[in-house]
C-alpha cells in the first residue's frame, strides 16, 4: 500500500508541476494505485473545499495562480514601451497578476484589446508575476456600440446613434444592466456574430437621457473613446504642485508680455511683446518676444501626470465643454499665464529685419508676469481707435509695437506664400441650458492673424534650434499632395476655366495663384474646396519632411503645451539642449519618439472626429424645428448613394439621397467627383449651387436629409422613388416569362 501524501506535499508538487494537475498525474507522481485513489480523491476534495485548489475540467490548480496556458487581453504599452497582458478570468484573491508579453520576431503585431492564447512562465523578483509567450491570436476587442435602448418583451434592442449605421442590436433578457427605455447606453458585442437575425450585445454602461442638456458632447466622448476622467493619482499629483520660483530662471517680469485669446478662454499658454530694434545694424527691424507656459516644470517624464497627458495626446474642445489634457490645477491655474501673477515660462527672443525675415533668436527659461489678459476683439478695437479702459494704457507701448512687428511679418509671409485657403470657421453658441441659440461664422481679425504669425515664427525657431543641436524631437510634418489628387484638382480647375501649372515642382505659390484667380468668381468656393481635398493631412514625426502648407523647411509645435503633448516633448528637448534642468527629454522618451508621434497623431484625429460629430449633432438639433424650410448651399461631396451639400447659413452638411436627384439614373464618376444623368446628360459636380428643402433632421445622429429644389437655378422634378426594401419593378414581359417558367417547372415535378 502506497503512502498517501499530505496536503502540503500535494500543494508543493502542483506548484512545481503546473502542467500536470489531473488526478491521474498526481496519483502517478506519488505511486498511488487501486483503492488508494479513493483517499487521494478525498484529500483533493478537502483542499478544494478549503480554497487551496480549484477544479477546472478534471485538473486541480492553485486558485491564486494562472493556468500555464491562458486566454489574456492585450493592454496598451506602458511608458517604457512594454506590453502587458491581463487574464480574462481570475479567481484568486486580490488583483490579477501582471503578465509581461515576450514577443518573438515572428509574432504578429498586437494591438490594445486583442485576445491571445499564451503560454505562461512564472517569475520571481520582478514587478510582474508571469512572462507570456504567444501561441496564437484568437480575436480582438469586442465591438463597442453606443445607442438608444428600446425595451422589449424579450429584453431590448439598441438603436445606434452613428449616422453611418442603421444596424440594430439585440439585447437578451438579463444583459440590459437595468437600462430604461429611451436611455443612452454603451454596449459591447456579446458572442460571435450569427449569420441570421440581429447581432447580440450586452449593456456595459448607462449614460442617461440623450436629449438632456450637454449630452451631445458626452455622446461623442464615449463614441470615440476619449478619456474624460482623471485617475485619483493624477489629481493628487497635480494638487501637490507648487508655483515655480525664480531660481534657475531669467527674470522677465518687467517685460509687458500680454496674452491675447478668445473672450471665453480658460487657459492662457502664450504671451507676446514686441518693440523696435535699437540695433543700428538692423534699421526698421523689430524684437519679438513669445513666452509659453513652462508645463515641463510640472509634468515630468514618467510621472502619473505625464502618462495621462500622453494617453490623451491633446485637449478636445466641444461647444459645451473641454476635455483637457491636464487637470485644472495645472491647465487653469499653475501653467496658465494669468494677469498679474508670476508664472514659469519658456520664452524665445526673436529679431526680424524690416522685411520680417528672422535674423536671430535665443531661448530662455524665465519667470514672467503678464500685465494684462486681453481678448482678440478688444485688441482689434483698440488698434482701430476705440480702446476700452483695459486696453487704452497699453496702446502706445504694447499694442502699436505688436502690430508694427506684424506688418513686417506680413511682408515675409507674402514672399514665402504659404497656402492661403479661405475657410471660414463656424461658432455654435449655446444657452445656459445647453440648447443652440445661434450659429455664426467667426470673424477673421488682424489680431487673430498677428498671434498666428508670432506663433509660427516661434515654432520655426524651436525647430531650427533643435535641428542645429542634433537633438531628437517631434516635428509637425505636412507633405505635398500626391499626383492623383493633383490631377483631380487640375481637372476641376480646367473645367472651371482656370489652370494649375504642370510639369514643375508644385509650390504653394502655384496653388495661391489658382485661388486668387478664382476669388470673387462663382467658382471661388469650388476651387477652395477642391484645393483643400487635394491636401494630405499633417501629422507628427521625429523625421523632418518639411511643412508644405506653411512653405517651411522645418516646423515644430512649441506654443501650446497645455493642450498638446507634442509641444511638451519639444519643450523637454529645448530644456535638454540648453542644460536647464533634469526635467528634459529622457533617453526612454527619445527611444519611443516614433511611437509617441503615431499615438498623438491618432489622438488628434480622434478629437477632430469627435468635435465634428458633436457640431453635426448640435446643428441638427438647431435645424430640427425648421424641417420643410428651404436653404441655399453648395455641393461639397459626391458619392454613389447621393450628394453632400454644405448649407450657406450654418455651414451644416446634409445628404441629398440619390432618389432626391430626379427621375433618371445617374452615373457616378469617383475620380472626377461627378454624377451624370443617363437621360438628360446633366452633370452634377463639386461646388454646384443648389436650393434644397430640409426633409429630416435627427439630433441624436447629427444626420440631415435634404430634398433638391433647384440646381444652378434649374428646377428639378422630384424622383418617384420606392419604399426602402421594396423589390425592383419588372417589366410586364419579364414578369410573364418568369411566371410561365415557374409553371413549367411545377408541371415537370407533378409528372
Amino acid at each position: 500500500m502506497a503512502r498517501i501524501p499530505s496536503k502540503s506535499e500535494i500543494l508543493d508538487w502542483i506548484g512545481e508541476n503546473p502542467t500536470k494537475t489531473t488526478k491521474r498525474d498526481i496519483a502517478r507522481a506519488f505511486g498511488i494505485k487501486g483503492a488508494d485513489r479513493i483517499d487521494l480523491k478525498r484529500i483533493l476534495k478537502e483542499l478544494e473545499g478549503e480554497g487551496h485548489l480549484e477544479k477546472r475540467k478534471k485538473t486541480y490548480r492553485d486558485p491564486d495562480k494562472l493556468p500555464p496556458v491562458s486566454v489574456l487581453k492585450v493592454l496598451a504599452p506602458d511608458d517604457a514601451g512594454d506590453i502587458y497582458l491581463s487574464p480574462l478570468e481570475w479567481h484568486g484573491e486580490g488583483p490579477a497578476p501582471r503578465v509581461l508579453f515576450s514577443a518573438k520576431a515572428t509574432d504578429p503585431a498586437l494591438g490594445e484589446g486583442d485576445r491571445v492564447l499564451a503560454r505562461l512562465q512564472e517569475v520571481t523578483g520582478e514587478d510582474h508575476a508571469y512572462v507570456g509567450r504567444l501561441i496564437r491570436r484568437i480575436g480582438t476587442n469586442p465591438h463597442k456600440i453606443l445607442g438608444i435602448f428600446r425595451k422589449t418583451a424579450e429584453g431590448g434592442r439598441i438603436l445606434p446613434i452613428d449616422k453611418g449605421s442603421d444596424k440594430e442590436w439585440q439585447v437578451e433578457a438579463g444583459a440590459s444592466d437595468g437600462a430604461k427605455d429611451g436611455e443612452l447606453v454603451e454596449a459591447e458585442q456579446a458572442g460571435p456574430k450569427g449569420r441570421m437575425g440581429l447581432p447580440s450585445a450586452r449593456v456595459i454602461a448607462r449614460l442617461g437621457d440623450p436629449s438632456a442638456p450637454r449630452a451631445v458632447s458626452l455622446i461623442a466622448i464615449h463614441e470615440h473613446g476619449i478619456p474624460d476622467d482623471f485617475p485619483d493619482a493624477v489629481i493628487e499629483e497635480a494638487d501637490a504642485k507648487k508655483p515655480a520660483g525664480l531660481k534657475g530662471r531669467e527674470d522677465l517680469r518687467d517685460l509687458p508680455l500680454v496674452t491675447i485669446d478668445p473672450a471665453d478662454a480658460r487657459d492662457h499658454d502664450d504671451a507676446c511683446y514686441a518693440h523696435a530694434d535699437d540695433d543700428p545694424k538692423n534699421p526698421g527691424g523689430h524684437v519679438i518676444w513669445v513666452a509659453i507656459a513652462d508645463v515641463a516644470h510640472y509634468v515630468t517624464p514618467g510621472s502619473a501626470l505625464d502618462r495621462e497627458a500622453r494617453k490623451r495626446g491633446n485637449s478636445t474642445y466641444f461647444p459645451d465643454r473641454v476635455v483637457p489634457m491636464l487637470p485644472d490645477r495645472l491647465s487653469g491655474d499653475l501653467c496658465s499665464l494669468h494677469e498679474g501673477v508670476p508664472r514659469a515660462c519658456l520664452a524665445v527672443r526673436m529679431v526680424v529685419d524690416e522685411f520680417g525675415e528672422k535674423i536671430g533668436h535665443r531661448f530662455v527659461r524665465g519667470l514672467m508676469k503678464s500685465p494684462a489678459s486681453l481678448n482678440y476683439e478688444e485688441v482689434q478695437e483698440g488698434m482701430d481707435g476705440q480702446p476700452n479702459e483695459k486696453v487704452a494704457p497699453l496702446i502706445e507701448d504694447v499694442i502699436h509695437p505688436l502690430f508694427a512687428a506684424y506688418d513686417a511679418l506680413k511682408t515675409a509671409r507674402a514672399k514665402r506664400q504659404p497656402l492661403d485657403l479661405d475657410l471660414p470657421e463656424r461658432r455654435i453658441e449655446l444657452s445656459e441650458e445647453g440648447t443652440v441659440t445661434s450659429v455664426a461664422f467667426k470673424d477673421r481679425l488682424d489680431a487673430h492673424k498677428l498671434i498666428e504669425e508670432f506663433m509660427v515664427l516661434a515654432n520655426v525657431a524651436a525647430a531650427e534650434t533643435l535641428i542645429a543641436k542634433r537633438q531628437p524631437h517631434l516635428l509637425r510634418v505636412h507633405e505635398e499632395p500626391n499626383q492623383d489628387k493633383l490631377t483631380a484638382l487640375r481637372e476641376t480647375a480646367q473645367a472651371s476655366g482656370f489652370t494649375l501649372a504642370k510639369g514643375q515642382v508644385l509650390q504653394t505659390r502655384h496653388l495661391n495663384s489658382l485661388l486668387n484667380a478664382a476669388e470673387g468668381t462663382e467658382f471661388d468656393e469650388l476651387i477652395n474646396m477642391a484645393t483643400l481635398r487635394s491636401m494630405t493631412q499633417a501629422y507628427y514625426s521625429p523625421q523632418n519632411f518639411g511643412h508644405f502648407g506653411l512653405a517651411l523647411r522645418a516646423y515644430a509645435h512649441f506654443t501650446s503645451p497645455i493642450r498638446r503633448y507634442a509641444d511638451l516633448v519639444v519643450h523637454r528637448a529645448l530644456i535638454t539642449v540648453h542644460g536647464w534642468g533634469e526635467d528634459g527629454l529622457s533617453a526612454q522618451e527619445v527611444e519611443r519618439l516614433e511611437d509617441t508621434a503615431k499615438h498623438i497623431s491618432d489622438t488628434e484625429r480622434r478629437s477632430m472626429m469627435a468635435e465634428r460629430d458633436t457640431n453635426d449633432r448640435y446643428l441638427a438639433a438647431y435645424l430640427s424645428d425648421r424641417v420643410g424650410a428651404t436653404f441655399t448651399g453648395r455641393i461639397s461631396g459626391i458619392a454613389r448613394f447621393g450628394v453632400f451639400v454644405k448649407l450657406d447659413e450654418t455651414g451644416a452638411d446634409g445628404l441629398l439621397p440619390m432618389r432626391a436627384l430626379g427621375r433618371e439614373y445617374f452615373h457616378h464618376d469617383a475620380e472626377a467627383q461627378t454624377l451624370t444623368g443617363a437621360d438628360s446628360g446633366m452633370v452634377i459636380g463639386l461646388g454646384a449651387r443648389v436650393q434644397v428643402k430640409l426633409a429630416e433632421a435627427v439630433p441624436v445622429t447629427g444626420g440631415l436629409v435634404l430634398e433638391l429644389v433647384e440646381i444652378e437655378g434649374k428646377t428639378v422634378k422630384p424622383g418617384k422613388g420606392r419604399h426602402r426594401g421594396a423589390p425592383p419593378r419588372r417589366k410586364a414581359g419579364q414578369a410573364k416569362a418568369k411566371s410561365a417558367k415557374v409553371k413549367k417547372k411545377l408541371r415537370r415535378k407533378k409528372g
